[in-house]
């Protein structure tokens, strides 16, 4: 969890009254059915701040979901991407007990302190590999990071487990000394 997101539950009992557990629960007794009618009662009906609101209503989706269920379904329909997901999951997870792996519903994020790597199933047949490695010129096979903006620096395009070599895998590891 990065520290604006922590600092921001750390300081919720103070600004809204109430602590992130308690906001759930609330948000428990009643049923939405978009994320936006869940942010605009917490405004409304309990004077939160808009972006309270937001974090409160988003944490409180992530809590539904079990992160094995959120990997599971990036690749239902792409399960011959897994052998290259769990390559990439075996290399980062070598790096040191402060690597902290947080599957979303599109994505799977790295981090060290800051996030360093991101994993997307792309297509059927290709994972993007996005890694953040500030000032590093383009290769042909380390890209400009393309879709994924200003979250990564560049991505690396994956059709097969054993492209997870000794290249990629120094690329992995300059990023995880750079989030520090």
């Amino acid at each position: 969890m990065d520290k604006a997101l922590q600092t921001m539950i750390d300081n919720m009992p103070e600004k809204t009254g109430k602590s992130l557990t308690e906001w759930k629960s609330v948000l428990k007794t009643k049923s939405f059915t978009k994320h936006s009618e869940a942010v605009n009662f917490l405004k409304k009906e309990h004077g939160v701040t808009h972006g309270f609101a937001n974090t409160i209503v988003t944490l409180s989706k992530e809590e539904d979901k079990d992160p094995a269920d959120l990997v599971a379904q990036q690749y239902k329909g792409k399960e011959s991407l897994t052998p290259i997901y769990e390559a990439l999951l075996k290399v980062v997870k070598t790096f040191g007990e402060d690597v902290t792996i947080t599957p979303k519903k599109t994505t799977v994020s790295i981090i060290r302190k800051t996030q360093f790597a991101l994993i997307k199933p792309a297509t059927k047949t290709r994972i993007d590999l996005g890694l953040k490695i500030k000032d590093k010129p383009t290769t042909e096979r380390l890209e400009s990071s393309g879709p994924f903006g200003s979250m990564c620096t560049h991505r690396v395009q994956l059709t097969e487990a054993k492209q997870v070599d000794d290249e990629l895998i120094d690329w992995l590891k300059e990023a995880y000394e750079k989030a520090e």
